[in-house]
């Protein structure tokens, strides 16, 4: 976008005028975040904006909204490899409504299990299914994880990484659901190779409405400190974004709303 604006002569303040014509209200502060990609224009407005941007700027239609789709959190490393032996794993069908995991520390540290409830909403005709991607720790061994369909799914294929610490695997809803339909479903996995565990975090491919992250802590092995953590990619440096105190229920989490990209976490150090 910024090569498009530098070509075409035009500043910021004229681009807004150019859109303000065609009936668009897109601030300075905005543009100037786009341009340098402090942030992504991923709701209605700020698409249509984009598109209209793409015919103002000369440039071939998508040529803006695609770069948007590819600057989300990108399937990279040996998830990206699983995923290319996976047909119709890349599928960017669904929209997400609200994610919200549940992580259960046991006696050990390790994560005894993982509980995900997701709500989705098709974007296109035929979406049937869903991929999860998981990245274990350092010591997992992909075959021993052991997820579970739990609730309006089953599960289909599961792909373990021959080498590295992931594993792609199917949800198949044995229902077709057409654009605008909304599907919920309920997951648990557990991985008993992981070791001692320290984090948890997730990487949004698509805008969430909203995220719920939980994680309880068995009363034997509570953690010296707890904060939540954002990525503005996978390969971006972590950036602490606040303290979190332990509940009454040894339990910390953290909440946010219309995420548009990036990583979402929390990181928890244990006593010496």
């Amino acid at each position: 976008m910024r090569s498009a604006i530098q070509r075409s002569g035009l500043t910021l303040d004229r681009l807004r005028s150019h859109l303000a014509r065609r009936g668009i209200w897109i601030g300075l502060s905005s543009l100037s975040d786009w341009q340098t990609g402090r942030s992504l224009p991923v709701s209605a407005n700020s698409l249509r904006a984009v598109r209209a941007l793409e015919e103002i700027l000369g440039l071939a239609a998508g040529t803006l909204v695609e770069q948007i789709a590819e600057r989300r959190v990108a399937d990279i490393g040996a998830v990206a490899e699983l995923l290319d032996t996976l047909p119709g794993s890349r599928d960017r069908g669904v929209e997400l409504v609200s994610v919200h995991n549940k992580i259960a520390i046991d006696a050990r540290r390790g994560s005894a299990h993982t509980w995900t409830r997701t709500a989705i909403r098709a974007v296109r005709d035929g979406v049937d299914r869903h991929v999860v991607r998981y990245y274990g720790n350092p010591g997992c061994t992909p075959e021993l994880v052991r997820p579970r369909a739990v609730g309006n799914c089953r599960l289909g294929r599961v792909v373990p990484h021959p080498s590295e610490p992931a594993l792609i695997y199917e949800l198949l809803f044995d229902q077709t659901l057409r654009a605008g339909d909304t599907w919920v479903f309920e997951t648990r996995l557990s991985d008993p190779s992981g070791g001692v565990c320290t984090e948890f975090a997730y990487g949004f491919r698509f805008p969430a409405e909203q995220y719920l992250l939980e994680v309880r802590f068995h009363p034997n092995v509570l953690p010296a400190r707890c904060y939540s953590f954002a990525q503005r990619d996978l390969a971006d440096e972590r950036h602490p974004t606040g303290a979190l105190a332990l509940s009454a229920h040894n339990s910390v989490h953290l909440v946010a709303s219309r995420v548009r990209s990036g990583v979402l976490g929390i990181k928890w150090d244990w006593a010496l």
